[in-house]
């Protein structure tokens, strides 16, 4: 092990990590050590939404602040020196061939990707199991500027219609300006037919409200409204995982919170590396993370989408 090093445990593998004490963020700002530490904190409830995926891993090794801006890059394929117990999967490209993107199933693997300065996670839709068909519905709630009440009122019905159709909404801070609304489903249809499902439902949703949301792709013709995205219903689409930490100031992280908590909340980014500590704590003495058991709430997809389309033939 290198003198500027230090040996971080996690189960039965010891992880050396570089330069600990280099700043991530910033001087005074979140360093690799506090990077690698908080996702050995949070491993027990980020795995359960990481494991057996492929990742997009959001590397920062200069910082997220060198050069006067963002340095960073996203790295789909494998690292070629990652260690041989850190997994990978062969993932197809939809412009031709193949590549093996990252797959984390430890404490571990979180580690080394801490020690890679990888700052965020960004795991696929699908499983290693059966990549072409998702098994959760994301609504990524993106309003314009900072405007977090309306992603909060956004994210209410969103959960509605999605209730509507009978699945189970889960809710979670982006840590940047949003929120991302999730229902967990069974892996039983492809993506295409998943992706059109939502953009109906979100369609729908910025019908009842043309003056506050819209699910317009191009910017300009957003007119200011909150942004619906499905867009990450797609094959190789990815969304941020849960308790993975943004590349902005601060080091924000997001955050799954229960629905009754929305009205407590000020900003997506409500907690960060250096505050979260305390969130942890109080979740256990209260029993679990609000996404405890998501997977068992997973709903038949086309169940779901027949339910809706009734639900809408009768309100019309």
């Amino acid at each position: 092990m290198s003198a500027d090093a230090v040996a971080l445990r996690a189960g039965s593998r010891t992880v050396e990590l570089g330069k600990p004490d280099k700043e991530l963020f910033g001087g005074g700002g979140v360093t690799k050590r506090e990077l690698a530490e908080h996702y050995r904190a949070v491993a027990p409830v980020m795995l359960p939404h990481v494991r057996d995926r492929p990742l997009a891993l959001h590397r920062f090794p200069d910082g997220i602040f060198a050069d006067g801006g963002s340095a960073g890059f996203f790295q789909k394929r494998l690292p070629a020196h990652a260690p041989d117990w850190v997994g990978g999967v062969e993932v197809h490209r939809e412009q031709g061939g193949s590549i093996t993107m990252a797959v984390c199933d430890d404490t571990a693997g979180l580690l080394w990707l801490a020690d890679q300065a990888v700052v965020t996670l960004h795991p696929w839709l699908s499983r290693t199991g059966d990549l072409e068909r998702p098994d959760r519905v994301v609504v990524d709630l993106d309003p314009a500027g900072d405007d977090f009440a309306l992603a909060r009122e956004a994210a209410r019905d969103v959960r509605a219609g999605l209730e509507e159709a009978g699945l189970v909404p889960f809710v979670m801070t982006t840590g940047s300006r949003g929120l991302h609304v999730v229902a967990p489903i069974r892996p039983q249809r492809q993506f295409d037919t998943v992706r059109a499902f939502a953009r109906r439902l979100a369609d729908r949703v910025a019908r009842r409200r043309p003056d506050a949301y819209t699910t317009e792709f191009r910017t300009d013709k957003r007119r200011g409204r909150l942004f619906l995205d499905v867009l990450r219903n797609a094959y190789a689409q990815h969304a941020v995982a849960p308790y993975s930490v943004r590349a902005l100031p601060g080091a924000p992280v997001a955050v799954p919170v229960a629905w009754e908590e929305l009205d407590g909340l000020g900003s997506a980014r409500e907690w960060t590396v250096r505050t979260l500590g305390g969130r942890l704590e109080r979740m256990k003495e209260a029993g679990g993370d609000p996404w405890q058991g998501m997977a068992r709430r997973a709903r038949s997809p086309h169940t779901a989408a027949e339910r809706w389309e009734r639900a809408q033939r009768r309100s019309r």
